[in-house]
């Protein structure tokens, strides 16, 4: 049966370059969208864009496409965003997918979950850049996309572009747990992903704050969007199935 997949990419992303694991998963008989969120469209303030803004992005995107029954997939920064949406319109969700995904607690934001040092190389660059954030390539290359050559490492950072560092910092505001949400949750763990590292990891520490989900684990980086779409594609709709 066809289902219906909308993917949140992370920060420094688009929808763009989700493209490459959506075309898999529509190869296999399924719809796929893949929007931008607001704050990294091409024209939109980095100074000035929050979570909130992101959030309402998403939520009006699958309310003006009246989609229903949506599979809601949020990668890294993606899972704040999702996480924001089904507070918002959970009647038109089936599942929510985290993939190596942030899972918040109500009041949290993204730098509550992350490891200090970032925080303060995050804090440096927004400072530096009119409150955005990249990163540097170095960091890119060992700690999110470690299972690719040089080459797809250096072409793949080339497509990143500044994040809105507001959306970092911004706390998100849920009316209950996500735990107590009525809505199917799975948690995609790609097992060679040290964007955070293994002493304070995505899964179980986050994917632990959904309740009853289901686990799907793979091989992969965290930027197995770039290196082993077909695999990740694979993985998305294990979690997505019903």
């Amino acid at each position: 049966m066809a289902d219906t997949y909308v993917i949140v990419h992370g920060a420094w992303h688009t929808g763009a370059e989700i493209e490459p694991v959506a075309e898999h998963i529509r190869s296999a008989g399924h719809t796929v969208y893949c929007p931008t969120v607001a704050g990294n469209r091409e024209d939109d303030d980095r100074n000035t864009s929050g979570l909130e803004e992101a959030i309402a992005s998403v939520a009006a995107y699958i309310e003006s496409s009246n989609l229903n029954d949506v599979r809601l997939v949020g990668h890294s920064y993606g899972g704040m965003v999702i996480s924001g949406v089904a507070d918002r319109i959970l009647s038109r969700l089936k599942r929510l997918v985290y993939v190596n995904a942030f899972v918040p607690l109500d009041g949290q934001c993204l730098n509550d979950m992350v490891p200090p040092h970032y925080v303060t190389m995050f804090d440096a660059v927004a400072a530096a850049q009119k409150n955005a954030v990249t990163l540097p390539f170095e960091v890119w290359r060992e700690a999110f996309i470690n299972d690719a050559d040089l080459a797809l490492a250096q072409s793949s950072y080339a497509k990143l572009n500044p994040h809105p560092y507001r959306t970092f910092t911004d706390p998100i505001s849920l009316k209950k747990p996500l735990a107590e949400l009525v809505v199917g949750k799975s948690y995609v763990n790609c097992q060679q992903d040290t964007a955070l590292p293994h002493s304070l990891p995505w899964h179980p520490r986050l994917s632990e704050r959904l309740g009853l989900f289901r686990l799907v684990e793979c091989p992969g980086s965290h930027e197995s969007w770039f290196s082993n779409p077909k695999r990740l594609a694979q993985a998305i709709i294990e979690a997505g199935r019903d």
